[in-house]
């Protein structure tokens, strides 16, 4: 399947969840994450979800991590549409987040982050069986994952498809993702 009929079918899917059911798909992905080995983790950057279109709540994962391994710094991203790049500030808690034109909440005060990130948890809209992963498809995380050592998670709600079909040499693969009933690993080799 294309990655335009599958982001249809799954927005279509996401947004069909009642509060109930995404409410508990959401504990879920928590119970899961809070399975991930965070030891050597320094710096993570995650999303902040479009509450709109029923992303998963990171704010859950958040808030868990800053009682729990209250050492990692939290960074978050900021998008540029007329460039297609992110700037990734650190997380100072809701109070410093502001919606844009695209009801995304960006940080307004945290400081830029220029380092090296340990762990990055992506958006997706779906994934394949190879870790692949389809996005809102502006290429915002493939362009900031290309260059980068991090460990590559991403975070659905449902299981992955089986293949996409139009995948092409940009698109960046996952180390895992993180679903409700389980975190599937993917390995590197060739398609």
């Amino acid at each position: 399947m294309q990655k335009a009929e599958i982001r249809k079918q799954a927005l279509k899917n996401r947004l069909s969840l009642t509060n109930q059911e995404f409410d508990v798909l959401n504990l879920q992905l928590l119970a899961q994450f809070q399975s991930i080995s965070f030891s050597k983790i320094k710096t993570l950057h995650i999303f902040l979800p479009i509450a709109e279109k029923k992303e998963p709540d990171t704010f859950l994962l958040i808030d868990w991590l800053q009682r729990n391994h209250p050492e990692i710094k939290i960074i978050i991203p900021k998008a540029d549409f007329e460039t297609s790049l992110m700037s990734h500030h650190q997380y100072l808690g809701k109070d410093d987040l502001h919606k844009n034109h695209y009801n995304i909440l960006e940080p307004q005060n945290g400081r830029i982050h220029n380092e090296d990130v340990d762990m990055v948890i992506t958006p997706l809209i779906a994934f394949d069986k190879k870790g692949y992963r389809v996005g809102y498809g502006k290429g915002f995380y493939d362009r900031f994952l290309q260059n980068s050592n991090a460990q590559k998670i991403g975070l659905s709600l449902f299981s992955a498809i089986d293949k996409i079909d139009d995948v092409n040499e940009n698109d960046i693969r996952l180390d895992l993702c993180i679903t409700p009933t389980n975190i599937i690993k993917f390995y590197t080799t060739s398609c």
